[in-house]
C-alpha cells in the first residue's frame, strides 16, 4: 500500500492507463513542483508538494489525461512560488501552462471585500473553464483534497470554506455529472458546517444499518432471481443515501429520520439501454409501482447528461423501494460525468471525435455561463446569478418543433424565450402553452409545448425581473436595461446641453472636436458620451457645463456662433410617453396629456415631469438650472395615471357600482381605497389609467351622473 505522503499512489493509478513515457513526464513534473515548493508546508505541517500530488491522484482515479495530472501537480506553482507561467510553458508546454493559469487565484489583486475577491476568482475560473474544461476538474479535485484535510483549520474558517463548497463547488460537480466527487464534497461540507448534526445522523444510520441489511439482502436476491428468470444480465446493488442527502430530505420535507429510512434504495446495472427497459417491466411485474413516480431519464437525459430509469415500488414487508436502472456506460457517466466521455481521454492519434451528449450539455452550460458573465454588472452579480443557475430543480418543456428545453422549476415563458435565444427573449410579447394564450408570468410545467409570440419593435420590460427564474434571463434583461438607459441618457443630455448653450448665444452644432476634447480633459472624463450621459441622468447640471464651455474653454468674450436659432434641438422637448427609463411622471401630481407641464432634472432618475400648478413645482422653479422646457407631442402614446376623489353616500354596493361604471369606459383601475367622512358620506379614491384629459373628462362626466356620487374632482 502506498503511504499518504508518497508518489507511489499516483504512479500506480496513472500506470494503469498511461504509457511509460507519459508516466515519466508526470515524475518530471513532480520533481519540478517539489523543487518549486521547497521549504513550504501546509497547516498540517507536511511538505506542501503532497497536496498537489494528492489532487493529481484524485484525477488519476477517474483516468484523466497526462496533461491534467501534470497541471494538477503544478497548479499552485505560479501562485505560491517564484516560477512564472513562461517557465511552465518552456518545461511542459503551453496547454499545461494555460490550465495552471486558469486554476491560479487572483491573489495579487486587492479587493474591497472577501466576497468580491471570491466572486472575481470564480469569474476568472469560469472564463478559463470555457477555454479548457480541465480547469474545473482540477479545481474540484483541489477542493476535495482541501475538504479532506480541513480539520487543521480554525472552526470559523472551516465553516466559511464548507459553505463555499456547498454553495458553489458541489453544485458545479453535480452540473457536470461528477456525482462521486459531488457526494463526497457534500458530506464533507455538511460535516464541517454542522458537526453535531452530522455526528447524530451518522450514529443513527450506523445503528439502523444492522436491522436493514437483512431486508436489503433479501430484496436484492429476489430481484436478481427475477432477472435471471428473464435472461437479463444485470447487477443489483442495495445502496444507502449519503448523509447530506438524508439531511436535506429531512429538512426540506420536514420528515423524521425513521420515515426517511423506511425507503430502501436499489440500483440495477445492465448491459444495454434495451435491457434497462426489459428490467423495468420485470420488476414492475414483481412489485407494484407507485403511481406518478416513474421518470425516464434515458429518453430525456438530465441537463448534466445523466441517464437512468427511476421508479418507486410497493416492496415486501410494507416498505417502499426506490430503484434506478441504467447500463454500464450510463453508470460510468453518472459517477464521473464529463470526465467519463470527454475529448482528452481519446487516443492522441485519433482524428475523429464525436462529442457525447455529456460533452455537449457541459459545453452548453459553460456557454450559458459566459453569456451571463458578459452581461453581469460586476463579479458579485455574476456569482449571485450563477448560484441561481446551480440549483435547478428542473422541468422539461418542448418547442413547437419538438426540441427539449431544460429549465429550473418555477421558470416562466420569458425564461424559456431567453433559453432558446437572447434575441427571442428581447422581442417576446406573449406566449401560448399547448396553443392557449397565457400571461408571461405563468409558471411552466413539464411536458408542455411552449410557443413564444414576438414583436418586431418590442423590448424587455423591467417588470419581468419580478418573476423570471433563470440567471440568463435575469442578466440579459438587466444588461439590456443598462444599455438602453445609457442611450436614453445621452440623447437627453444632448438636448439639455443644447438648450443651456442657447442662453449663451451658442449652438451645440458649433462644438468642434477640439472643444469637446478640451472640456472632457478639464472634467477628467473618458469620453464626450460620458459627459452627455452624466447630464441626462442628472449627475451634472447642463447650465454649469454650458457656462464652463463659455468661460473656461472659449474665454468669456468668445462665442460659438448660433447658426441655427430655431433648430429642432432648441425647441421644447416633446413628451410622447414612450421615452423609456429616464422619463418619470411625478407621483405628486400625475400629469396627463393636455396638462401644462414642466420638466425637472433629478439625479439618477433623469427627467421628471410635473404639472405646472403642482405645489412641488414652486420650489423647483427657483432652481432654473434643473428645469427644462417641455410640452406634449402631437399624439402621445400609452396611458397615464390620474387620481380621482369621490364623495359618495353610504350605501351597500357603492364601490362596486362606481368600479363597474369606470370599466364601461374601457378604463383600467390601478388601485382604490375608501374612508368614512361621517355617518352619511364616504370618500373614495380611484387611481385610473387614462389616455389624456379628454378621456379623463369622459370618465368624470359618467360618474357624476350616478345618484350616489355627490362630488368628484381630480387630485
Amino acid at each position: 500500500m502506498p503511504t499518504p505522503n508518497s508518489l507511489d499512489g499516483l504512479i500506480e493509478k496513472a500506470s494503469k492507463y498511461l504509457s511509460k513515457e507519459q508516466v515519466n513526464r508526470i515524475k518530471t513534473a513532480f520533481e519540478f513542483g517539489k523543487h518549486a515548493h521547497q521549504g513550504q508546508t501546509r497547516k498540517s505541517g507536511g511538505d506542501y508538494i503532497w497536496h498537489p500530488v494528492a489532487v493529481a491522484e484524485i484525477l488519476a482515479e477517474i483516468q484523466l489525461d497526462q496533461e491534467s495530472l501534470i497541471a494538477a501537480i503544478l497548479h499552485d506553482v505560479v501562485e505560491d512560488t517564484p516560477y512564472t507561467k513562461e517557465d511552465i510553458i518552456e518545461k511542459f508546454g503551453e496547454s499545461v501552462a494555460e490550465i495552471v493559469d486558469g486554476v491560479t487565484k487572483l491573489g495579487k489583486l486587492e479587493f474591497e471585500s472577501p466576497q468580491e475577491a471570491q466572486a472575481e476568482n470564480f469569474r476568472k475560473m469560469i472564463l478559463a473553464m470555457a477555454r479548457d474544461i480541465r480547469v474545473i476538474l482540477i479545481k474540484l479535485a483541489d477542493r476535495l483534497h482541501n475538504m479532506r484535510t480541513l480539520g487543521v483549520m480554525r472552526p470559523d474558517k472551516q465553516r466559511r470554506i464548507a459553505k463555499e463548497t456547498l454553495d458553489i463547488f458541489a453544485p458545479i460537480a453535480g452540473r457536470l455529472g461528477i456525482n462521486a466527487i459531488r457526494i463526497e464534497l457534500e458530506d464533507l461540507g455538511f460535516k464541517a458546517m454542522h458537526p453535531m448534526r452530522y455526528a447524530v445522523l451518522e450514529n443513527a444510520v450506523r445503528k439502523a444499518r444492522g436491522n436493514r441489511n437483512e431486508v436489503i439482502a433479501q430484496i436484492t436476491d429476489t430481484i436478481q432471481n427475477r432477472l435471471n428468470q428473464e435472461n437479463i444480465t444485470g447487477q443489483v446493488i442495495g445502496r444507502e443515501k449519503h448523509l447530506y442527502s438524508l439531511y436535506k430530505k429531512m429538512r426540506n420535507k420536514r420528515q423524521n429520520f425513521v420515515d426517511i429510512l423506511d425507503i430502501f434504495a436499489f440500483r440495477i446495472i445492465t448491459n444495454s439501454a434495451d435491457d434497462c427497459y426489459r428490467t423495468l417491466g420485470s420488476i414492475h411485474s414483481l412489485y407494484k409501482p407507485l403511481p406518478g413516480r416513474f421518470k425516464d431519464y434515458i429518453a430525456i437525459p438530465k441537463s448534466n447528461g445523466y441517464q437512468s430509469l427511476h421508479t418507486a415500488l410497493f416492496g415486501p414487508f410494507g416498505v417502499h423501494l426506490e430503484v434506478q436502472i441504467r447500463d454500464k456506460t450510463m453508470h460510468e457517466v453518472s459517477e464521473h460525468g464529463i470526465a467519463a466521455h470527454w475529448q482528452y481521454k481519446q487516443d492522441e492519434h485519433s482524428e475523429e471525435h464525436t462529442p457525447s451528449h455529456v460533452d455537449v450539455r457541459a459545453q452548453e452550460w459553460v456557454k450559458n455561463l459566459l453569456e451571463i458573465q458578459q452581461s453581469a454588472g460586476n463579479s458579485l452579480d455574476f456569482l449571485e446569478n450563477v448560484k441561481i443557475d446551480l440549483f435547478p430543480d428542473v422541468i422539461y418543456v418542448f418547442t413547437p418543433q419538438g426540441d427539449i428545453i431544460t429549465l429550473p422549476r418555477g421558470a416562466t415563458p420569458v425564461d424559456f424565450a431567453y433559453a432558446v435565444h437572447t434575441n427571442i427573449g428581447h422581442s417576446t410579447i406573449a406566449c401560448r402553452i399547448d396553443k392557449k394564450l397565457v400571461p408571461l408570468r405563468t409558471q411552466l410545467e413539464t411536458g408542455k409545448t411552449i410557443q413564444i409570440i414576438k414583436g418586431s419593435h418590442s423590448q424587455p420590460n423591467p417588470a419581468w425581473l419580478n418573476f423570471v427564474n433563470t440567471a440568463k434571463a435575469r442578466s440579459q434583461i438587466r444588461h439590456f436595461m443598462k444599455n438602453q438607459k445609457t442611450d436614453e441618457a445621452i440623447k437627453l443630455g444632448k438636448k439639455l446641453l443644447s438648450q443651456s448653450l442657447r442662453k449663451h448665444n451658442m449652438s451645440y452644432s458649433g462644438l468642434t472636436d477640439d472643444i469637446q476634447k478640451t472640456l472632457i480633459s478639464a472634467l477628467n472624463l473618458s469620453s464626450w458620451e460620458q459627459l452627455l450621459e452624466d447630464l441626462g441622468t442628472g449627475n451634472r447640471m447642463s447650465p454649469l457645463v454650458a457656462k464652463q464651455i463659455h468661460d473656461t474653454v472659449l474665454g468669456s468674450d468668445d462665442q460659438i456662433p448660433d447658426n441655427n436659432p430655431r433648430s429642432e434641438e432648441d425647441t421644447p422637448l416633446p413628451i410622447s410617453g414612450t421615452e423609456g427609463m429616464l422619463l418619470h411622471f411625478a407621483n405628486c401630481c400625475h400629469p396627463i396629456p393636455g396638462d401644462d407641464i414642466v420638466g425637472f432634472i433629478s439625479a439618477e432618475k433623469g427627467l421628471v415631469i410635473h404639472r405646472c400648478h403642482c405645489h412641488n413645482v414652486k420650489s423647483i422653479k427657483n432652481l432654473s438650472e434643473k428645469c427644462l422646457d417641455v410640452n406634449w407631442a402631437k399624439s402621445p402614446e400609452g396611458t397615464y395615471l390620474a387620481e380621482l376623489q369621490l364623495e359618495t353616500t353610504n350605501q351597500r354596493g357603492a364601490l362596486a357600482t362606481i368600479a363597474n361604471e369606470i370599466a364601461k369606459t374601457n378604463t383600467d383601475i390601478e388601485r382604490v381605497r375608501s374612508e368614512d367622512k361621517d355617518d352619511t358620506y364616504s370618500f373614495m379614491y380611484f387611481a385610473i389609467n387614462v389616455r389624456d384629459r379628454i378621456h379623463l373628462a369622459q370618465v368624470m362626466r359618467r360618474l357624476k351622473q350616478l345618484s350616489i356620487v355627490e362630488k368628484i374632482h381630480r387630485i
